[in-house]
């Protein structure tokens, strides 16, 4: 299945924050095709026949072979290395899927074909490759992804576990540990970051079975129970030069490169979560009685049941369309002459806050879905014989691994910063342009079409991210102002980039379905959706606008801010009870996550 063709002037990385994209640049999963939507029907045939062994670690490496025998090991991989290639929606289709399973597989299966894999692919030799990649498509290896240090964390590049050259050269002799690895109970084939010499970060490639490689017991984690997590030790470990990975000393390349994609991939996995939640949900709450009737028809279950299917579908819309917009990167990366892997990794370097957006995002829509089923559920929720327990406990590390949410927001806005110091985003003169708009009169109108409302708070929500932004990083020119040390003010900045991103992403979405006939519901549902999240997002911006500027601005100047923010914070009323009971009554009816 190949790419689609490049779209036009797409938004580079970041700069959805001062360009407005067209409705003809997203994708959508109304756009899906007849093949893609056999591929969807194909995982979810696939999850249907596993029961509860994804809950088991001792059936995770069945399960990982009998996706392997479906092909899903191989969906990124060319066909020179044994994959069955597919383009980057169709891969993120599966990945949604398999994101549905619950249990432990969704991490084995992602820690195998993503962290596993990819730096193989990315920044392996021709050899590595050829050797390695055909045997992890098949299965009959598997992968694991060793970054993490008792010591080093977030701080990655802290790691102590170092390597040596041996006397004749041959081997680089590797003592220290890793620890939280996934899959390390089964893997074959393990990338793992050393400090060559004690000070060049660089990934080492090691087998099973390679003397001084031990494992420890099985983690007791609070989820994720089926999927294997142990620590992995080295003691004098000999390891082939032939066997580094990349170029020595530049160890970080791979491993915050390949986190981007990571990072994207925890996002649309999510999301595949986060529908199976909702679905449990709704089952539930249709079943169960009180009163002589079900519960989901009281208002209160209502609300929990439509607000939990608009920010899935916000967050299906977002992810559809990063999605598309790194396909469309690497296509025009490859026709300019770069190789598959070289473009793919480019695209999601290009598209690093986006795949962060996703990831936090993703994690935190989880996390308020899964509560809120056990909220539905009362006392039952609170018992390990109903899903809703599971599904509790599981999806609490989305907000953790892959860099956690705070690392993920702090890198939002300095990769922002960092690009607009480069000159590769012109965020100076829109955030120029806002200050001068705050010395002005207010201007009114603007707000023409059926969307016109939706189009000009999207505006206002870009103007109050450049407003901050600007004001904090003016200070800090001036000597006033250490944004290093103000973490708090980078968190408010990143939610509302996230908040932003999100509505113009569902906005984008709402627009294109205006104009299709074959979409699953009357316009009216749509809107309802777009309504709703616009209100709220309306509310958080300025909360997250109004607490950085009070933590840095005083007298005039944070009056001056504050009126901006009045005149940046205006969305009509909306109705949002019947809004929610509207977009309710659907699910109700389908008994399942049907937008």
């Amino acid at each position: 299945m190949g790419d689609t063709a490049a779209k036009i002037a797409a938004l580079k990385g970041g700069e959805f924050i001062i360009k407005d994209a067209a409705v003809g640049d997203i994708f959508i999963p109304e756009d899906f095709n007849e093949e893609q939507h056999m591929v969807l029907q194909m995982v979810k045939d696939f999850i249907k026949e596993t029961g509860d062994k994804t809950e088991k670690l001792e059936c995770q490496v069945e399960l990982m072979d009998k996706a392997a025998g479906l092909g899903l090991f191989g969906v990124h991989i060319p066909e020179e290395y044994g994959g069955n290639l597919m383009d980057t929606n169709t891969i993120n289709i599966v990945y949604e899927a398999v994101g549905g399973f619950g249990g432990g597989f969704p991490t084995s299966f992602a820690a195998h074909t993503g962290i596993g894999m990819l730096p193989l692919l990315y920044y392996g030799t021709e050899e590595q490759r050829k050797h390695y990649l055909p045997k992890l498509v098949s299965g009959e290896w598997k992968a694991a992804y060793c970054l993490t240090e008792p010591s080093s964390g977030s701080d990655a590049l802290a790691a102590k576990t170092r390597a040596d050259l041996s006397e004749d050269g041959k081997h680089y002799i590797v003592n220290g540990q890793k620890m939280w690895i996934s899959n390390a109970g089964f893997a074959d084939v393990f990338t793992v970051f050393v400090q060559i010499d004690g000070d060049k970060f660089t990934g080492l490639l090691m087998e099973k079975g390679m003397p001084g490689l031990t494992l420890g017991a099985e983690e007791k984690k609070l989820g994720i129970k089926g999927s294997s997590t142990r620590q992995v030790f080295f003691e004098n470990v000999k390891v082939p030069v032939e066997n580094v990975l990349g170029e020595i000393g530049k160890g970080h390349h791979i491993a915050f490169n390949v986190l981007n994609v990571g990072r994207y991939k925890l996002g649309i996995m999510n999301l595949g979560g986060t529908k199976s939640g909702i679905e449990i949900g709704v089952k539930y709450a249709n079943e169960r009685h009180q009163f002589k009737v079900p519960i989901s028809s009281f208002g209160a279950i209502q609300y929990k049941l439509a607000e939990m299917s608009i920010r899935a579908f916000a967050l299906e819309s977002m992810c559809y369309r990063i999605s598309d917009l790194m396909q469309d990167k690497q296509h025009e990366l490859m026709e300019g002459g770069m190789s598959y892997a070289e473009a793919k990794l480019e695209a999601a370097e290009e598209y690093a806050i986006e795949c962060a957006i996703a990831k936090v995002y993703g994690s935190e829509v989880t996390d308020y879905v899964v509560d809120e089923v056990v909220q539905i559920h009362g006392g039952y929720g609170f018992s390990e014989e109903y899903k809703a327990a599971r599904s509790y406990r599981d999806a609490r590390i989305g907000r953790i691994y892959e860099g956690t949410n705070e690392i993920n927001r702090m890198l939002m806005v300095s990769q922002l910063l960092k690009r607009a110091m480069k000159g590769q985003l012109d965020i100076v003169g829109p955030a120029w342009a806002v200050q001068k708009e705050l010395a002005s009169m207010p201007s009114f109108g603007g707000a023409e079409g059926s969307y016109g409302e939706e189009r000009k708070a999207l505006k206002d929500f870009k103007k109050t991210i450049l407003m901050v932004a600007g004001a904090a990083v003016k200070l800090q020119m001036d000597g006033e102002l250490n944004l290093k040390e103000e973490q708090e003010i980078l968190m408010n900045v990143a939610d509302m980039m996230i908040e932003t991103y999100v509505a113009e992403s569902l906005l984008l979405r709402v627009e294109k379905l205006e104009g299709k006939e074959d979409k699953k519901f009357g316009q009216e549902v749509y809107d309802s959706i777009l309504r709703v999240f616009f209100t709220d997002a309306t509310d958080r911006i300025h909360k997250s606008a109004k607490d950085a500027l009070v933590s840095f601005a005083e007298g005039d100047l944070l009056k001056t801010l504050l009126m901006g923010l009045k005149r940046f914070g205006k969305y009509p009323p909306t109705n949002v009870k019947k809004a929610r009971r509207l977009v309710a009554a659907k699910l109700i009816e389908a008994n399942e996550y049907c937008f």
